[in-house]
């Protein structure tokens, strides 16, 4: 009876590698406990919180960032689920919009943001006897130009999801196996990526795209985005991007979803016919 479970636990290793990259995960959560998990509540962060408290207990910390930049609902809800993971979770105020360099909105600005987190965080840690800071940087991040990798580089922020080698996809079907509600949820990040590059961020900007956001949310779209669109002199006006296969649902709703976006501060509004095609993870 053994040897057939160890056969088979063999078997199946072989037919899903997420099944060893996640022991490995495993592994290195136990060599760097107790541990400091920056957490958003998002598809990766949520995953390594959660396997974190599955091994460690008590002797793991999630830590939300909260700024303008993160959309009241989105706070509620990071808030919600590392309660009912079980995880123990606090909130932290970070400044990055006092950064002028941040403010300006340079293409590098997320190293401006992640430095101003994982300050706060490595000061947080060292106050609370933490050895170790890890986000949720996974395999197929290192595919991409991610200007916060440098900062994370510098503070020594763990990535255990990355240094397994669990990919986006292993990531959500894992989820999925734990229950997690975030498997199948869309990429979200900040609200200043509503905001091209060069147009300054500013607290009133992202409470409008904010505003404007919870507004289709509100209407029943899924996958989206509002962007913040400055000409000249003029008034800010929104492009909107709704998923191609939302897009049709479009149609009936227009006038709502303009009177909304109005309502929410901008002068006029655009409906993009391409719809919003971001990253498919």
């Amino acid at each position: 009876m053994g040897a057939n479970v160890r056969m088979d636990t063999a078997t199946a290793t072989t037919a899903n590698p997420a099944i060893a990259k996640r022991a490995r995960l495993h592994e290195l959560l136990r060599e760097h406990s107790p541990l400091v998990i920056a957490y958003s509540g998002g598809v990766d962060s949520a995953f390594l919180l959660a396997e974190a408290r599955r091994e460690l207990g008590d002797r793991v910390l999630g830590v939300i960032a909260d700024s303008p930049s993160l959309p009241r609902q989105s706070l509620a809800e990071a808030v919600a689920l590392a309660r009912a993971i079980g995880a123990p979770v606090e909130v932290v105020k970070t400044q990055e919009l006092d950064n002028p360099d941040y403010a300006a909105n340079p293409p590098n600005r997320c190293y401006f943001c992640k430095a101003e987190l994982f300050q706060t965080l490595d000061a947080l840690a060292r106050s609370r006897g933490y050895p170790a800071i890890a986000y949720g940087e996974n395999s197929d991040d290192m595919q991409h130009e991610r200007p916060g990798r440098a900062a994370a580089a510098e503070f020594h922020i763990l990535a255990p999801l990355r240094d397994a080698g669990l990919t986006k996809a292993e990531i959500r079907q894992l989820s999925r196996d734990i229950g997690l509600p975030t498997a199948d949820a869309p990429a979200q990040p900040c609200l200043s990526s509503r905001i091209p590059w060069g147009t300054p961020v500013t607290t009133d900007a992202l409470a409008m795209v904010e505003r404007a956001e919870e507004h289709i949310r509100d209407l029943g779209f899924r996958v989206f985005r509002v962007r913040h669109v400055v000409k000249h002199s003029t008034p800010p006006s929104a492009l909107v991007q709704i998923a191609p296969v939302e897009l049709p649902l479009a149609d009936p709703v227009l006038a709502e979803i303009e009177r909304g976006i109005r309502e929410a501060g901008y002068a006029s509004v655009e409906i993009d016919p391409a719809g919003y095609r971001g990253p498919s993870a």
